[in-house]
């Protein structure tokens, strides 16, 4: 199968290519998350703080965002097969190296390893998956592959906090390389040769990056971000000032609403297709504003019913996940195939940089005005988003307006 065929995008089910990238998402993002179930374990392993112990995440996230973008130019002439199974292996042995280290900085040295790993793994597993599907259904491949990311909160997440509790927090890292192994082999028996994108310069590359549409979509992104998480950081707090919720209830409101997350990404793929990008963000923020506005007021009156808060955590599990594939739909159409791995790679780091900005200012807010201003803030970042998505749509029609006149 040639590398621009779609024949195995239009069936009903995803193609095996398409579940094959799917899976390494999976198994990044589990990495990603995972260290959380098993922090104290690891920290008392280590001799360290907790506080400690969670810089290991930080440090990830940090050099997933540093990195991506570089590393997508640094690699750009590379078939994408090849690089894809090249980061894959050395993220599993970054992860199975560690029963071998004991020490905390050896273990931190390895996170930056498989950090490194990954910010060249996602971003080409999303820009495959672009160039892979037909363009008809790119939004709902991108959103399939999205599917991997939520489904490590709901599975992955809870298999390696239980794989740590049942044999030790090591055991959690070598149940990462496990998946990064099973990933790797799926991907070299199904995913095709995919060409390199044309040789240019790195000015060449970075030049379509630079535009004002590019910039504010991105900004657009790290906004969108900001406002899931320093609500989802915290959310074990907010709900149990919000309704009493035991760390049992806990874990079953996670699953569902990584469950929503699926749908909400699935959902925004498919909008995407159907009406556009810019349609299909608008939607998710307005669901987005409207579940934190109703669980700010519902924090305004707590206690409050779980009859109540559980629809409004569905809709803004599912709100906050539609718009990934809006979003890299956006970035690909302004930055053009040619430059469609390094705009997805800065695309990695601007949801890298929300992510931390969003902890961040979460836990500023819950240090000094208590967990009840966590979804206050959440709302008011959806119309910033929001505001700036429609802007870099603005500069995208003027581009395209004035490219039309020059033509003329």
């Amino acid at each position: 199968m040639s590398a621009t065929s779609p024949s195995t995008a239009r069936g009903t089910r995803p193609a095996p290519w398409l579940c094959a990238l799917t899976l390494c998402a999976f198994a990044l993002q589990t990495d990603d998350f995972v260290i959380t179930g098993v922090l104290p374990a690891l920290a008392r392993g280590l001799t360290v703080s907790e506080a400690a112990a969670g810089q290991l995440v930080t440090v990830f996230s940090v050099v997933c965002a540093v990195a991506a973008p570089i590393a997508a130019v640094g690699t750009a002439r590379l078939p994408r097969r090849r690089l894809l199974t090249t980061a894959l292996t050395l993220f599993c042995l970054a992860n199975f190296a560690v029963p071998l280290v004991s020490s905390y900085a050896a273990l931190m040295a390895l996170r930056v390893v498989a950090a490194l790993a990954a910010a060249v793994a996602l971003p080409t597993v999303l820009a495959v998956t672009a160039q892979l599907a037909p363009p008809e259904r790119r939004g709902r491949s991108l959103a399939t592959v999205m599917a991997g990311l939520t489904g490590a909160v709901v599975i992955g997440v809870p298999a390696g906090t239980w794989t740590g509790a049942a044999l030790g927090w090591r055991a959690t890292f070598v149940l990462g390389g496990a998946l990064g192994l099973a990933a790797l082999l799926f991907v070299r028996a199904t995913l095709p040769q995919v060409p390199p994108a044309p040789a240019a310069s790195l000015a060449a590359r970075l030049r379509p990056l630079g535009r004002p549409a590019v910039l504010a979509t991105l900004l657009a992104a790290a906004v969108a971000v900001l406002g899931n998480l320093l609500l989802q950081t915290y959310l074990a707090p907010f709900l149990y000032d919000l309704s009493g919720v035991t760390p049992i209830t806990l874990g079953l409101l996670l699953a569902l609403t990584g469950v929503a997350g699926i749908a909400g990404a699935r959902a925004g793929g498919t909008l995407v297709d159907r009406r556009g990008a810019g349609a299909a963000f608008a939607t998710a923020a307005v669901a987005f504003a409207a579940a934190t506005a109703g669980l700010a007021l519902c924090g305004a009156l707590r206690p409050a019913t779980l009859a109540l808060v559980i629809p409004l955590l569905v809709i803004w599990a599912a709100a906050a996940w539609a718009v990934p594939p809006a979003i890299q739909t956006r970035v690909l159409a302004l930055a053009g195939p040619e430059h469609g791995p390094q705009a997805l790679a800065l695309t990695s780091s601007a949801v890298y940089v929300g992510a931390s900005l969003g902890g961040a200012l979460g836990g500023r807010l819950l240090a000094a005005h208590g967990p009840g201003a966590l979804p206050v803030a959440a709302a008011c970042c959806a119309p910033a988003a929001l505001l700036l998505f429609a802007t870099a749509g603005r500069r995208r029609a003027a581009d395209a307006s004035a490219a039309g006149a020059s033509t003329a």
